[in-house]
């Protein structure tokens, strides 16, 4: 059974405001990093990453984060450009939802090998299991929902949406 938690279009609005806060926060900077954590948080960048360009001037690039979610201390994170070109810059972490924060803290640890302007994370969804000491800066909806419960993300053309099952 699916329950709907957010429709498309509620998703869009989400976005956009995620959007507006990250510019607000970065308002003087001339390049901002998207990092998406590759599946849906990559998906979820590539919406935040549409909507910066046509509010700033500020070059918005997307960086691909790369890891087993399952296991990410065997498999390490890599990403799409290299520590060189985040170095004191300005960076926003994205994934789909943040539910343990396993893959949220692995990823902030591996920007934090440089040294960083700022570092801050957004999520569409926040469900409030975490087991690490980690955040959503920024979040499109915060959920309180057992842990048998699983919080699925769809990104399709015109139909994105959040249920719950």
């Amino acid at each position: 059974m699916e329950h709907k938690i957010l429709t498309h279009q509620q998703i869009q609005h989400k976005v956009e405001r995620i959007a507006y806060q990250i510019y607000e926060a970065n308002v003087d900077e001339k390049e901002i990093i998207i990092a998406g954590i590759d599946g849906g948080g990559l998906q979820f960048a590539k919406k935040i990453q549409s909507v910066l360009q046509k509010i700033t001037d500020a070059d918005i690039i997307l960086c691909k984060v790369s890891m087993d979610k399952k296991d990410p201390v065997k498999s390490g994170v890599s990403t799409s450009i290299s520590e060189e070109d985040y170095i004191n810059k300005s960076i926003v972490l994205v994934d789909d939802v943040l539910n343990s924060g396993t893959t949220l803290i692995y990823g902030v640890h591996h920007f934090l090998s440089v040294p960083l302007k700022q570092l801050k994370t957004a999520v569409l969804v926040n469900r409030n299991h975490k087991k690490y000491p980690v955040k959503a800066d920024y979040k499109g909806i915060s959920l309180s929902t057992s842990l048998q419960e699983h919080v699925h993300v769809k990104f399709q053309a015109k139909n994105d949406r959040v249920y719950l099952d």
